[in-house]
């Protein structure tokens, strides 16, 4: 398996598409060099706080807009 260093640099968009939501990012993308045999196999993605707090704002924003396409009986309880 091929693990990465992915850096965040900049988000630029968010939008649900056909039960998907896709984001427009501007990312640094490096091979992850293992650091022995206790590394564990997984990709790090590394995202600066403020753009983490923008990130979670436009998650909740777009999942939102989600909700309301479904019908109320499929919302589990959410107004």
């Amino acid at each position: 398996m091929k693990t990465y260093d992915i850096e965040l640099q900049r988000l630029k968009s968010a939008k649900h598409n056909k039960g998907l939501i896709e984001l427009g990012v501007d990312v640094l993308v490096q091979p992850r060099q293992a650091k022995g045999e206790d590394a564990a196999t997984t990709s790090c993605l590394s995202i600066p706080v403020d753009d983490a707090r923008t990130l979670l704002i436009l998650l909740k924003q777009q999942l939102t807009e989600i909700d309301k396409l479904n019908p109320r009986s499929r919302r589990s309880g959410r107004c």
